[in-house]
């Protein structure tokens, strides 16, 4: 005799039943559980408590720098070649070898200054970070939209973010601190030359450059190595903006470079860039009249060609942003076989603290997460720590041996192919600054290839920022620019003497009328009577 079916059924239950975390289904998404309709509530009310203790948390730690991003997933094809050479001849790494081996990617792009939900039209560097699922593990490629940086030596960094955060007292940011640190660091010039141009706004993450900034090596399979650096190309063009372009459109929408993004995947209109390198012999270069490792110089193009080696392709949009834009985690430090370090003192800081901050933000566990975790098998010794929630083990593993070496059917170290990369190392440990600084020469190169309508705008960001800063980090900009070129530094001079006094600095970088934004606020509102 069956049971009576009615004695026990709880509740209908189907694929789209609303549930908690641990299964439980949801009757009553409604109403908390109290003593009477008006309440007080009990304290045993678990789905409630798991619902908004779950709600407090749901935030983790913002990036301190490139906290506001989009992302989207695609593919890398390779060429496999670099220009008419073979790619071989340079690097072992396999991505690079067939021509049509497509490898996996996630992109990530950002602002840097800001925090998570300001405007993408603010005067900025853009982030430009690609993670490669690659065959042999992840590659992450991290950089920016502009090929250069703002410092040479990785001490300067936390300072600089510093300088160009919002003030610690007033919370507004402030041109003048910006540029007492830049007066105060000459090698920042070319990069400032670029940010208050229009290259300063890019005008979407689909039609700016990428570039890794850092020089990297690549190494073949003999172990002989050769300095790199790695472009992307869009396809689509290269768009800028105005500051008064830039302001029209962050007044109507704040998000614009994201949603560009996202609605052109949507419609499949894919963008795709391509990725070009410039290679150069691993040695100092004593002939050229800067250091090939220095991150604030650009590397001449008639010198070292650019050679095209593949072309990404984005394709998908994100299931979920938190899941996947926020929660990606990229470092500069991983690299597969066929891809190395170089000397670059930027490059070996940055090394550090990427992942440094990946463990802090995201957990000791953070390659667990499917955006993080490459598209392979994975096996470690590494165990525990914050939301673990699998262990990195091989099929046959001994799971009582959780170390190496061992005899015991522990995990055995990977046989080497390639030749072991050995650089030669020499020298004695100091505190210095490299020799060949020259600071202000590409700077000036940099002017003089700007249209003029450029050249225009760059002058009058410089004169609209500067002219409201203490007289010192007046002249200081002045001299660099002199040095730089003369008509850049004839056309800065007059600017400012022409420029009326005063005012604040407090304000985004290059903004023309803020400084009357509050008064307008009262003038331009609405009285209100109290309700």
């Amino acid at each position: 005799m069956s049971k009576d079916q009615s004695n026990y059924e709880t509740n209908l239950e189907n694929e789209d039943t609303l549930t908690n975390r641990q299964g439980h289904p949801i009757t009553n998404n409604q109403n908390i559980r109290t003593v009477g309709n008006r309440g007080p509530a009990t304290l045993e009310n678990y789905d409630f408590i798991e619902k908004i203790s779950h709600f407090d948390r749901e935030r983790i730690p913002e990036r301190v720098v490139h906290a506001r991003g989009a992302g989207a997933h695609g593919y890398f094809e390779a060429y496999g070649a670099a220009g008419d050479e073979d790619i071989s001849k340079y690097t072992r790494a396999k991505l690079f070898q067939e021509k049509g081996k497509q490898t996996p990617v996630f992109v990530r792009f950002s602002s840097v200054i800001h925090g998570g939900h300001s405007p993408e039209t603010l005067r900025d560097p853009r982030g430009f970070a690609v993670k490669f699922y690659t065959e042999d593990g992840n590659w992450d490629l991290v950089g920016n939209n502009l090929k250069i940086f703002f410092i040479r030596d990785a001490m300067k960094f936390p300072d600089m973010i510093h300088a160009f955060k919002p003030d610690p007292i007033t919370n507004i940011q402030d041109s003048e601190r910006f540029f007492d640190f830049c007066a105060s660091s000459p090698e920042s010039f070319h990069m400032v030359t670029f940010i208050y141009s229009p290259w300063g706004i890019p005008a979407n993450y689909r039609m700016m450059q990428g570039s890794g900034v850092n020089t990297y090596k690549w190494v073949n399979k003999h172990g002989k190595a050769v300095l790199v650096k790695y472009h992307w190309e869009p396809k689509q063009g290269i768009r800028n903006l105005t500051q008064k372009e830039a302001e029209e459109i962050q007044s109507k929408n704040f998000n614009h470079a994201t949603q560009d993004l996202y609605d052109a995947i949507e419609k499949g209109d894919f963008p795709e860039w391509e990725l070009l390198v410039q290679i150069m012999s691993d040695d100092d270069h004593p002939e050229l009249d800067f250091d090939p490792l220095d991150d604030t110089k650009l590397w001449p193009e008639d010198q070292f060609p650019w050679m095209a080696v593949g072309k990404m392709v984005l394709n998908k949009n994100p299931e979920d942003y938190f899941m996947e834009v926020e929660q990606a985690a990229f470092g500069t430090g991983v690299l597969v076989d066929g891809l190395d370090f170089s000397d670059d003192k930027m490059l070996q800081g940055r090394t550090f603290s990427y992942s440094d901050t990946q463990r802090h933000r995201v957990g000791a566990n953070y390659l667990q997460l499917p955006i993080n975790a490459p598209k392979k098998r994975v096996a470690t010794n590494q165990s525990g720590g914050q939301m673990a929630y699998k262990l990195d083990r091989a099929p046959y593993q001994n799971p009582h041996i959780n170390y190496e070496p061992s005899i015991l059917d522990g995990l055995q170290e990977a046989d080497q192919l390639g030749e072991e990369y050995t650089p030669m190392i020499k020298g004695n440990l100091v505190r210095q600054s490299i020799d060949r600084e020259n600071n202000t020469k590409q700077a000036g190169e940099t002017f003089r290839k700007f249209e003029q309508w450029e050249k225009t705008e760059l002058i009058a960001n410089l004169v609209n920022d500067l002219s409201s800063c203490d007289k010192r980090i007046q002249e200081k900009m002045i001299a660099l620019a002199d040095e730089a070129d003369t008509d850049y530094g004839l056309h800065l001079r007059e600017g400012l003497a022409r420029a009326k006094k005063g005012g604040s600095t407090n304000k985004p970088l290059g903004n023309r009328d803020g400084d009357d934004a509050p008064k307008e606020a009262i003038e331009k509102s609405n009285e209100a009577e109290p309700y």
